[in-house]
């Protein structure tokens, strides 16, 4: 009887819109996972939910107003490594605790990083290329999106794995960056899929590897860069859920069994592959390990190279 009376008095949720905030600009890749599981989740909670874009400062600015959002389920974020993971060892300042301030929900997808060359570079894979770079060490240049990006530390990843020494060189976007590798004024780009894919299957440039941990479905015969010869090396940007620490936990666990009844979806998930990335369904107990993994894996990385944002 007390349960049943207790059951009576939880309140309804949702009972009205919600908020998802999204901490980058309309377009990114973080932004169409947004609006592609909005509808959905929305139809079957019974309301309309927002995407907020708060784009600024890497993401930050963005996740630190979800985090000091009410914590009553009305307000998302759509959090990523960037944000989540790298954010508070690159600024020790940061306005937010990416652990302590938020419940993760869940991880919804992931996107990996091709290690793509200009065809005049004289590899057909990674390990030629890794025999090449030992054989001229500071002569190749590799590219990525920004100093203390993702791209720019699984560049130092696989040069400490590899054994190799390469200049990074920072670019301010993709597409810059895209500019030189298809000029051959650096060799290596470490990219994302949707920005590099028409270049390789066009053969303007070579694909070496994908960084993720298992090979991706638009190039299913294209080998990771651990079956490359780097055993343990993997590196992906991920997206996911997250809700205000102290949000109740019957609206997370709400939450997360209506996201996996989403992200179940043979429709959403063949539309989040055509967008280059792997769609996820990892819930709130395995997202907080993966959470904690890359936030202690990334750290060594970013000391030990020294690395600092622009």
């Amino acid at each position: 009887m007390f349960a049943a009376a207790a059951h009576a008095a939880a309140p309804a949720f949702p009972t009205r819109p919600i908020r998802f905030v999204v901490p980058f600009p309309p377009g990114t890749s973080t932004d169409v996972v947004a609006r592609l599981v909005s509808p959905r989740l929305g139809e079957r909670l019974g309301q309309q939910i927002v995407v907020d874009n708060r784009a600024g400062a890497s993401g930050t600015i963005g996740v630190e107003i979800a985090a000091r959002a009410v914590p009553n389920g009305y307000t998302w974020a759509l959090g990523t490594t960037s944000t989540h993971a790298l954010a508070l060892t690159l600024n020790p300042l940061l306005g937010y605790d990416p652990i302590r301030d938020f419940a993760p929900v869940m991880l919804l997808a992931e996107s990996a990083y091709f290690l793509t060359t200009h065809p005049g570079v004289p590899a057909t894979n990674l390990q030629e290329f890794i025999a090449y770079a030992r054989t001229h060490p500071g002569k190749l240049h590799y590219a990525s999106v920004g100093a203390a990006s993702l791209g720019h530390l699984s560049g130092e990843l696989l040069k400490k794995a590899a054994g190799i020494d390469m200049v990074h060189v920072p670019y301010k976007g993709s597409t810059l960056a895209l500019v030189d590798l298809l000029a051959g004024r650096v060799q290596l780009q470490i990219g994302t899929i949707p920005a590099s894919l028409p270049h390789v299957k066009a053969g303007r440039l070579r694909a070496l590897a994908v960084t993720s941990r298992e090979r991706i479905s638009v190039l299913p015969k294209l080998p990771t860069v651990a079956e490359s010869g780097l055993p343990g090396y993997h590196a992906s940007l991920w997206m996911g859920m997250f809700v205000p620490a102290r949000t109740p936990g019957a609206v997370t666990a709400l939450l997360d069994r209506e996201l996996v009844a989403v992200m179940r979806s043979p429709e959403l998930r063949e539309t989040l592959v055509e967008q280059g990335l792997e769609p996820g369904a990892t819930g709130p107990k395995a997202f907080a390990k993966v959470i904690r993994e890359d936030t202690a894996r990334w750290r060594k990385v970013i000391l030990d190279a020294g690395i600092r944002p622009e």
